[in-house]
């Protein structure tokens, strides 16, 4: 065999070889953020152990320290996954009207019914102030929602034909409303009644500014 034919073998030999290392890697990693999942859903974070983990996932326990070195990084890791797959519902709920009121009460209603889910009220609302502390928590809250209820907001002002230097303080105002919302609807005993007494709200403050002749 020619000397190139046994280099280019032997190269794509080396590639398949890591393409299934990366392939177990990515499936490895995958086990254990859906088995942690579930468990910290279930049982939160302190009821939560990395045997169980690992056991769920059918892992070992070194496959789960080259992925994550502590505890805390696993459930970071299940907190931003999870944050991150509402946001992006949310946003796709939104996006399918073009009209802003809409958009807004779509947005609100969506995350209201996301705040009700067992998974995203337990990790992230409930154990995640306690495991990440409460201000690397609100930051990540706000990291992850804050953008969206600006755009909302600022998409309301334009259609009343104003905005301007109020649009950062409109969206702290409904940012610190929607969060104290979702914060009320999560630790409610009835998640359901809740969700729509807060529903019935903030619709009434929508429809009482959409009354407004303008905003300049």
């Amino acid at each position: 065999m020619p000397h190139h034919a046994r280099v280019t073998k032997n190269v794509l030999r080396t590639a398949r070889k890591t393409t299934r290392r990366q392939d177990y890697s990515s499936s490895t990693k995958r086990a254990l953020l859906d088995s942690a999942t579930t468990l910290f859903t279930d049982h939160g974070y302190a009821g939560t152990s990395l045997d169980e983990v690992v056991a769920a996932a059918r892992v070992t326990k070194g496959a789960l320290y080259h992925h994550f070195p502590s505890k805390l990084a696993l459930f970071e890791s299940v907190f931003f996954r999870v944050q991150e797959a509402t946001t992006n519902d949310v946003e796709k709920a939104i996006n399918a009207s073009k009209d802003p009121w809409e958009r807004a009460q779509i947005g609100l209603e969506k995350f209201l019914e996301v705040c009700r889910e067992p998974q995203f009220r337990r990790i992230c609302m409930q154990e995640g102030p306690v495991a990440l502390g409460h201000e690397r928590w609100a930051e990540a809250e706000r990291a992850s929602s804050f953008g969206i209820v600006q755009r909302t907001v600022d998409d309301l002002l334009a259609d009343l034909g104003g905005g301007g230097e109020l649009n950062e303080a409109f969206g702290a105002v409904f940012y610190g409303a929607i969060r104290s919302a979702s914060e009320f609807v999560a630790d409610a005993e009835d998640p359901e009644a809740a969700s729509e007494a807060v529903q019935g709200t903030i619709g009434t403050i929508l429809a009482g500014l959409r009354l407004l002749p303008s905003i300049d």
